[in-house]
């Protein structure tokens, strides 16, 4: 008869994640079967951002531009990324960093998308 089935639980390099080693009974040189498995945390749990600042997509007009919305709500269009900076300040938002998700959410392109492709 088989061996009971062993696990051993321990750290992972992954955020979030435990590895789940198996192995069976006392026998050392088998090989044991290495997976990863969600620790069921909150933790663990993927964290979004919810920045104050979304830009969406390039509109498809004659200048192209970008709508920017300011905690939900609809404030204008942006044309260059210094629009998206005058608006947050007129709602009293320093942007340090617009590469931060934490800040500002690009949709559709990044803060070097001024056209459509």
């Amino acid at each position: 008869m088989a061996a009971p089935l062993r696990l051993r639980i321990s750290t992972c390099d992954r955020p979030g994640f435990s590895r789940v080693r198996c192995g069976r009974g006392a026998r050392p040189s088998l090989p044991g079967i290495a997976f990863y498995a969600l620790c069921m945390t909150e933790i663990a749990s993927p964290y979004m951002a919810t920045p104050r600042i979304i830009v969406l997509g390039v509109q498809p007009t004659t200048p192209p531009f970008r709508i920017v919305e300011i905690d939900g709500e609809v404030v204008g269009e942006a044309r260059a990324v210094t629009d998206v900076l005058e608006a947050a300040a007129a709602f009293g938002i320093t942007v340090h960093d617009l590469d931060d998700p934490d800040v500002v959410r690009w949709v559709g392109g990044d803060k070097f998308t001024w056209t459509r492709h």
